[in-house]
């Protein structure tokens, strides 16, 4: 039995008090970053090979069914925002379709040849990189993607929580985070989904400071879509130019991102 089905250390969850549940689901959440920690070199070794083809102006696939297929959606839709880089450059897709963000679709993850099929709606190519996400490792919307790329030479990777899964064994850079039975046991939105979580932020955050879109820690290429992020880009400006916060509001709105203020003003 796959270690993410295997029974929890806790049982009688019912009988325990609000605190005890809490102070328990805490207490496994904690063993989440140890087990990410073994995959650094693995999670390296992927983003290196996605940058490069990002470089050669490929995209960055996540494919995934229910709480995975999710998870790559919002990691997806958040690097626009977040980097300033253009809709459809990191693509979330999920078995089922759309529909299936909000609402389980019975049985859409079953089907080995429809992952590849939705690839191809977007005119997968060898620039692209493809990343499966299924933390038991066995998904067959994701294996069946995965194998399709593998034989038109595309980039495939891979984020399981079970060892030695078929996924893994299919994905040319598997990442296995290791986190051991759930709380509830087979409960994979728990501890597996914080674990990919985890490691999509590391992708794409990595990933895109790699490709010069972080100066020092700052997002200076993120989207002005609100007064919050309009403020935060004024005081970016403020600091980077010495200009006052009425003359760093006004050029960063004119400009459009904090990095082409700044250096109007540094030319």
């Amino acid at each position: 039995m796959s270690s993410t089905e295997s029974a929890g250390l806790r049982d009688q969850l019912e009988n325990l008090t609000v605190t005890e549940l809490l102070h328990g689901m805490n207490e496994e959440d904690s063993s989440v970053p140890a087990a990410i920690a073994k995959c650094i070199p693995a999670i390296e070794s992927l983003v290196s090979v996605v940058v490069s083809k990002l470089k050669l102006g490929g995209r960055l696939f996540y494919l995934g069914a229910g709480t995975s297929g999710r998870l790559g959606i919002v990691d997806a839709s958040e690097c626009p925002p977040t980097f300033g880089v253009e809709h459809g450059k990191v693509i979330g897709l999920i078995a089922g379709g759309d529909a299936a963000i909000r609402k389980a679709v019975e049985f859409a993850e079953d089907d080995e040849m429809q992952g590849w099929k939705d690839l191809l709606a977007f005119n997968i190519n060898q620039n692209d990189v493809v990343v499966g996400i299924a933390a038991s490792g066995r998904t067959p919307y994701v294996i069946g993607a995965l194998k399709q790329c593998n034989a038109h030479d595309i980039v495939t990777g891979c984020i399981v929580c079970n060892e030695k899964s078929a996924v893994a064994e299919v994905a040319k850079y598997a990442i296995e985070a290791i986190v051991g039975p759930e709380f509830i046991t087979g409960s994979t939105r728990l501890k597996s989904g914080t674990a990919q979580k985890l490691i999509l932020n590391m992708i794409t955050t990595c990933t895109f400071i790699q490709l010069g879109h972080v100066q020092g820690n700052k997002m200076v290429d993120m989207q002005l879509s609100n007064h919050k992020l309009v403020e935060r880009g004024t005081r970016m400006v403020m600091e980077a130019t010495g200009l006052n916060a009425e003359q760093a509001k006004e050029l960063l709105l004119k400009k459009g991102s904090v990095r082409l203020a700044v250096n109007s003003v540094k030319k």
